[in-house]
């Protein structure tokens, strides 16, 4: 099968050495020109180009007139991971097989952008990844394979995305396999419509802190924005400390009830304490500046966030 590759991030490298490694042929790789200025020659841009492989812009999937030039190039599937330009339809009814979408999130629940942190916000108990045709409309294709894992009290954003990444990947090579043995016995399970939920690109509650909220809900909250030491999509939980800006990076349960007013600081056993409605919640670590900061250098005892 000859594969065009649309990719970003860890992700789509992993990706490309699968394909490279598999039966199929590599016509070609898209990645955004943001890959190009990566360091290292680690990016998806660098490695391609290390292997050999004829790199596009991304960008190139949204041209309808891109659609010539994969039925000139005979491309039967294109795989898209982590890359979140929509493809044109003439694009993907020009390949011979169809298009497949890697997304980090079981369909259709968890449909549209930041998946893993909305299920760690919402408290789920189970997560998933899934790879599915594509279509015109976002996440709406049919499921060809998916995989569900469990969730803990302890996970952030960024350890759901790296068990995405990791379950994802086992996805593409049994999709590889199966388009070596016979593409037309590749699943497709058509969602259900009544139970699709789309999530945007915007941080939940703005970015900002409630008080309303109790230690359990706030404690969600900051790890479903926790992708430290890389950087988060929906930033961090935000509330102002005499007029300035400060977010909270890493907290955790202390289970003592709080008796003071939501958002007054304290220290207790070494450590610094945030009143929730119910309980005080323990802050490691905050952002100031765009700077990660030890909570107890910056927060002061008997002052209130706000």
């Amino acid at each position: 099968m000859k594969i065009l590759l649309v990719a970003e991030e860890a992700a789509g490298v992993r990706t490309l050495k699968a394909v490279k490694e598999s039966a199929h042929e590599v016509v070609a790789v898209l990645c955004s020109r943001a890959n190009e200025r990566e360091e290292g020659g680690s990016g998806v841009t660098a490695v391609a180009r290390a292997l050999g492989y004829t790199t596009l812009p991304a960008e190139r999937v949204k041209d309808p007139n891109f659609a010539h030039d994969v039925a000139s190039m005979g491309i039967d599937v294109l795989l898209n991971v982590h890359s979140l330009h929509i493809v044109k339809a003439e694009v993907i009814d020009a390949l011979n097989v169809g298009a497949f979408n890697v997304h980090p999130g079981p369909l259709p629940e968890y449909a549209g952008m930041n998946a893993p942190s909305w299920a760690v916000l919402n408290g789920e108990k189970q997560h998933g990844v899934t790879l599915h045709w594509m279509t015109a409309g976002i996440d709406e294709g049919d499921i060809a394979y998916q995989e569900r894992f469990d969730l803990s009290e302890q996970d952030t954003g960024l350890t759901v995305s790296a068990e995405c990444v990791k379950l994802g990947l086992q996805l593409i090579n049994v999709l590889l396999s199966q388009l070596h043995q016979d593409a037309r016995r590749i699943p497709k399970i058509v969602q259900d419509r009544s139970k699709r939920r789309y999530f945007g690109p915007r941080a939940p509650f703005e970015g900002k802190v409630q008080w309303t909220m109790n230690s359990e809900q706030l404690d969600r909250f900051v790890r479903a924005c926790d992708y430290f030491p890389l950087t988060s999509p929906l930033g961090y939980p935000a509330a102002k400390l005499n007029g300035r800006t400060i977010a909270l990076m890493k907290v955790s349960r202390t289970h003592t009830n709080a008796d003071a007013e939501p958002g007054t600081i304290t220290e207790r056993a070494g450590n610094i304490w945030l009143a929730t409605r119910d309980e005080w919640l323990a802050v490691h670590k905050v952002q100031i500046d765009g700077k990660p900061v030890n909570a107890g250098t910056v927060l002061p005892v008997g002052e209130k966030l706000v």
